[in-house]
C-alpha cells in the first residue's frame, strides 16, 4: 500500500470563489461509534495521528485547511430528465490536500446534515447505507476501478424512517476520499445559467489542479483538451465497470466525476453472470442503467459536457472527440479485460483477438464472472468442466504463450472473492440484529487480500 507520508493541506476550490459553493454547518449528532477508520489510506495523506471523531463526526477543521465545510453547487440530469434543483444535498467538501503522486484530494462527506439542497431530505445516511459503500469501494479498489475511497464512518445515534427498506433505522455519517468533487452536472449548472465566465474558470480549475495541465490563455483551447481528457478518463471509468461485472446503477451526470473517478454509490450491485440486461436499481424500471447499457450511458453523459462547453469552443473540435469515444472504450475494454486476466500484452490485434475469446466465454454464461477470472487468471488453462465447451476452446487459444505469474496464496482458494447482493444482506443482517460486525470485517480483509493478489498486473 502507499507508504506513509505527510499531511499537506491545499483547499484549491477556494479560487473558484462563492458562485460555486455555500458554506454549511455540519448537524450536531447524538454520538460518535467508530464504525470503519481507513487506516492505510490514512497513512496515505498524513492523516493517523489525529482524532477521528473530532473531524469525521464533528467535522471540526482540519489544520490549514478549510474553516467550513462547502455544500458544492450543480444541477444534472437524473435518468436522463434534467433537473436544477439538487446539489450538495446530504453532504459537503470538507478538506482538499495532497495525496500520493501529488495529486489533490477531496475529503467529502454524504450523511452530515441539511444543506440549501436538501429540498425535503432529512440529509442524513443510513447506517446500512454506509455499509454498502464501505463494501463497494473496498472491493472495487480491489478489482482496480478507479474509485473514491470509504475513509471514515460513525454510527450517529439517531433513528431513521424510510420508505424503501425496515424503518425505523440506524444512521451514520460517511466521508470519502476522492480525486476531485467536480460533476459533469457542476459544469451543467453553469451552462444553465449562461454563465459562460465561470465555465472558462472551471475549466481551468479542472484543467490544473485535477489534470495537472498548465491551462492555455485560450478557453476554447482549454475546453477542448480538458474535454479531450475527460473523454479518455471516462472511457476508461466504463471499460473498469465491465470488467469488474459491476453496475453502478445510478449514471445520472451528477454522478459522474470529470476525473473519471467512480463515487457516491446507492443501488450498486455486481451481476454474477454476463447478463447485459441485469440492472440494479429497483427503479430503473426500462434498464437505462443496465450492465450492458452503462458504455452508452456515460457516453451519453459526455454528450451532456460537450454541450455545456460549447460556451467556450467550437461544436465541431468537441463533436469529434466524442465520435471518437466508442473507439476508445473499446481499448480500454481490452485493457481492463486483460489486466483482469493478467496476463502478458502482445501486439494491439492479438491483444483484441483475445479479448474477443474473453467475452465470447463470458457471454456464454457457462460460469459466472468471477469464476472465470479466478479459473484462467494468468492465462492458467482450466481442465474442469464446463472449460471443453467451444468458446472456452477459443479461449486457450487465444491465451498461447501469454502465462503470467499466480504466486499469491489467493489464487490457490477453492473460490473467488465475490460480492453480490446475498452476501451484502447476510453481512448486514447480524450488524442490524446484534451489532455484530465480525462478518463486515472479515470479509473487508478478505477484500484487501484478494487485492494484494490483483497486484502486479501484465503491462503493454
Amino acid at each position: 500500500m502507499k507508504k506513509e507520508q505527510p499531511y499537506r493541506p491545499d483547499p484549491r476550490i477556494l479560487e473558484l470563489g462563492p458562485d460555486f459553493y455555500d458554506p454549511v454547518e455540519p448537524a450536531r449528532f447524538p454520538q460518535a461509534i467508530e464504525r470503519f477508520t481507513n487506516r492505510r489510506w490514512a497513512d496515505a495523506i498524513g492523516l493517523v495521528e489525529i482524532d477521528w471523531a473530532a473531524h469525521f463526526q464533528r467535522f471540526e477543521p482540519l489544520p490549514d485547511n478549510l474553516p467550513q465545510p462547502l455544500a458544492l453547487r450543480y444541477h444534472g440530469h437524473q435518468f436522463r430528465s434534467y433537473n436544477p434543483d439538487i446539489g450538495d444535498g446530504r453532504g459537503f467538501l470538507f478538506a482538499q490536500l495532497r495525496g500520493p503522486d501529488d495529486r489533490l484530494l477531496d475529503l467529502a462527506t454524504k450523511g452530515s446534515g441539511q444543506t440549501p439542497y436538501s429540498r425535503f431530505g432529512d440529509g442524513r445516511l443510513t447506517l446500512k447505507g454506509a455499509v454498502r459503500e464501505m463494501l463497494a469501494t473496498e472491493i472495487l479498489e480491489a478489482l482496480g476501478v478507479n474509485t473514491s475511497k470509504t475513509f471514515a464512518v460513525f454510527e450517529t445515534g439517531e433513528q431513521l424512517t424510510r420508505g424503501d427498506e425496515p424503518s425505523p433505522t440506524r444512521s451514520a455519517v460517511l466521508t470519502r476520499l476522492g480525486h476531485g468533487h467536480i460533476r459533469i452536472g457542476t459544469f451543467q449548472r453553469l451552462a444553465f445559467f449562461e454563465d459562460g465566465p465561470n465555465l472558462a474558470k472551471l475549466t481551468r480549475y479542472c484543467l490544473q489542479h485535477l489534470y495537472d495541465e498548465a491551462p492555455r490563455e485560450d478557453d476554447g483551447e482549454n475546453a477542448v483538451r480538458l474535454f479531450d481528457l475527460v473523454a479518455s478518463a471516462t472511457a476508461r471509468l466504463a471499460a473498469s465497470y465491465m470488467a469488474a461485472g459491476f453496475v453502478h446503477g445510478v449514471l445520472n451526470t451528477d454522478n459522474i466525476a470529470i476525473t473519471g473517478e467512480s463515487f457516491d454509490y446507492g443501488p450498486w450491485r455486481f451481476t454474477s453472470e454476463w447478463d447485459p440486461q441485469f440492472t440494479a436499481a429497483y427503479f430503473d424500471h426500462s434498464g437505462l442503467y443496465a450492465f450492458g447499457r452503462q458504455p452508452e450511458a456515460i457516453q451519453w453523459n459526455l454528450a451532456q459536457l460537450a454541450g455545456c462547453l460549447t460556451y467556450l469552443a467550437d461544436g465541431s473540435a468537441l463533436g469529434q472527440v466524442l465520435e471518437q469515444w466508442p473507439e476508445r472504450f473499446q481499448l480500454a475494454l481490452v485493457d481492463a479485460l486483460l489486466t483482469r486476466l493478467g496476463v502478458r500484452r502482445t501486439e494491439p490485434e492479438a491483444d483484441r483477438t483475445l479479448a474477443r475469446a474473453l467475452l465470447g466465454a463470458l457471454a456464454s454464461r457457462a460460469v459466472g464472472i468471477d469464476r472465470l477470472f479466478f479459473d484462467w487468471r494468468g492465462g492458467r488453462v482450466p481442465e474442469d468442466e464446463p472449460y471443453g465447451a467451444e468458446p472456452f476452446r477459443a479461449l486457450a487459444d487465444a491465451l498461447a504463450g501469454r502465462e503470467g505469474e499466480r504466486t499469491h496464496p489467493y489464487w490457490a482458494d477453492p473460490e473467488p472473492c465475490s460480492m453480490h447482493i446475498e452476501e451484502v444482506e447476510a453481512i448486514w443482517a447480524p450488524i442490524a440484529e446484534t451489532d455484530d460486525w465480525s462478518r463486515f470485517e472479515t470479509k473487508v480483509a478478505a477484500i484487501r487480500r484478494m487485492g494484494e493478489a490483483h497486484q502486479g498486473f501484465g503491462s503493454a
